[in-house]
């Protein structure tokens, strides 16, 4: 891989001004194509989580590889290793030239209870200025920025563009290595743009610098081999939801902080994010506190996180007075930056197979394991991106972590070493990504596309 040729110095770039400005307008003349395009796969249900709808990931797949080619990219084709398809698409490099590669996913999350969409989720609709749909923004929305920034270039941009569109990124891209691992020539660049994380707002653009890791288990406790009347044995033999209820409460402290010794803490962006911001984008209901100690920031970014997800036992519906002889949880955890996330949870099963109390049995299986990862941003890359996030959205970037994990770019990390890692997105604090009523914000979406084209202008030797 030959090394990354360094962008145009400043003055150079100051001197193409009028080109930047040209670029801006085509950005802006080809991005009604481009929301039809978003459109159309939106209608998609390319829920790769549900079985029944694997034939809609299949035809969302072509549905990508058709759009990257009639925009100009001479090499498409649809691949797979066991998994969903993804589309990959290339331009070649000019010579001298550095090839960026831009990856978004096409699958989406499922949609949940329709009832509860105001418009239907797989029928794209705006209200207001956003653009509502499954995927209108995660990340149907991603590949409409690629789309954009490569159509304002004419389908020639001044260096080589790869385009990587993933197609099971929302059930954790369990077959992504095996991806990069066959097509990792195909797929060699000096620069990654991760299009899939979100901005500060719709008026502040963000670039995301680190990302929690992911680790989590199912713990099983048992305090008998059958259930016994509750009468006659309550009040000296344990049940097991009882065992249970107070080994998850032994997580974490009286203010919240997670109490599993032996987890790292990374130093968080020192922005502002009010409780007022906290309560409006969560939906918080009146009364309920925060949890932990420290500045947001540090809570969502820095620190680790522990939540139980889920839990097996007898249904309401179905109880009876008897004594539970097992019961089970599943139990997550966000790695800070730094961390390693195998680590952690050999941490978390420490700790669970210490604190159950009254003698009971435990047994922790191990799930999903994701690496956290920081980025450095020094250096003529991330300098040329705060440039084109500076034209196109009129303000400089606010350097923020994830609090949820993207545990694929320690992926692209690991097998392409050399390359500069860039995590920009197209959401927004109100995108309400993974819920019902999913938006993107049609402003925000024209933004992104001009900051990744004059990216593309920018990184030209």
């Amino acid at each position: 891989m030959r090394p990354t040729p360094p962008p145009r110095s400043p003055s150079s770039r100051s001197a193409s001004l009028d080109a930047m400005s040209d670029l801006v307008a085509r950005v802006r003349e080809v991005l009604p194509s481009v929301r039809r395009d978003l459109e159309d796969l939106i209608r998609i249900e390319s829920v790769w989580a549900d079985p029944a709808r694997r034939g809609e990931v299949r035809r969302s797949a072509d549905a990508v590889a058709g759009l990257l080619s009639d925009a100009g990219f001479g090499d498409v084709q649809i691949v797979s290793e066991g998994g969903a398809p993804a589309v990959i698409a290339r331009h070649p490099a000019p010579p001298g030239a550095p090839t960026v590669l831009l990856y978004a996913h096409h699958d989406v999350q499922p949609e949940g209870d329709p009832v509860q969409w105001h418009t239907p989720p797989f029928e794209p609709t705006e209200r207001d200025g956003r653009l509502y749909g499954r995927g209108s923004a995660d990340d149907k929305a991603g590949i409409a920025t690629h789309l954009a920034a490569f159509r304002a270039h004419g389908g020639n941009p001044p260096v080589g563009v790869t385009v990587f569109v993933e197609g099971e990124e929302e059930s954790g891209s369990p077959s992504l290595s095996r991806l990069l691992a066959a097509h990792r020539d195909t797929l060699a660049s000096d620069v990654i743009v991760i299009a899939d994380s979100d901005n500060w707002s719709t008026e502040v653009p963000s670039l995301t610098v680190t990302l929690r890791g992911l680790a989590d288990c199912v713990v099983e406790v048992a305090t008998l081999d059958h259930g016994l009347h509750s009468g006659l044995w309550g009040g000296v033999v344990p049940d097991a939801l009882s065992v249970l209820v107070r080994l998850l409460a032994s997580l974490h402290d009286d203010d919240g902080n997670v109490a599993v010794e032996g987890l790292h803490e990374a130093t968080a962006a020192d922005v502002d994010f009010s409780p007022d911001r906290v309560r409006e984008e969560t939906g918080m209901l009146p009364g309920v506190q925060e949890i932990g100690t420290g500045t947001v920031p540090q809570r969502l970014w820095a620190k680790p996180a522990i939540t139980v997800i889920g839990i097996d036992t007898t249904p309401i519906e179905k109880s009876s007075n008897t004594l539970i002889p097992r019961a089970r949880a599943k139990v997550s955890m966000r790695v800070a930056p730094g961390g390693d996330a195998a680590e952690h949870l050999a941490a978390l099963t420490r700790h669970l197979e210490t604190h159950a109390p009254w003698g009971a049995k435990v047994t922790v299986t191990p799930g999903d394991l994701g690496q956290p990862y920081a980025i450095d941003t020094t250096g003529p890359v991330y300098d040329a991106a705060r440039a084109a996030f500076r034209q196109a959205w009129g303000t400089e970037p606010v350097e923020t972590g994830i609090g949820g994990s993207i545990p694929f770019i320690a992926e692209f990390a690991k097998t392409f070493p050399q390359a500069k890692i860039l995590v920009t997105g197209v959401e927004d604090p109100a995108t309400q990504a993974h819920s019902v009523n999913e938006s993107l914000h049609l402003g925000v979406l024209e933004k992104a596309a001009i900051s990744e084209a004059l990216l593309l202008a920018n990184l030209a030797p």
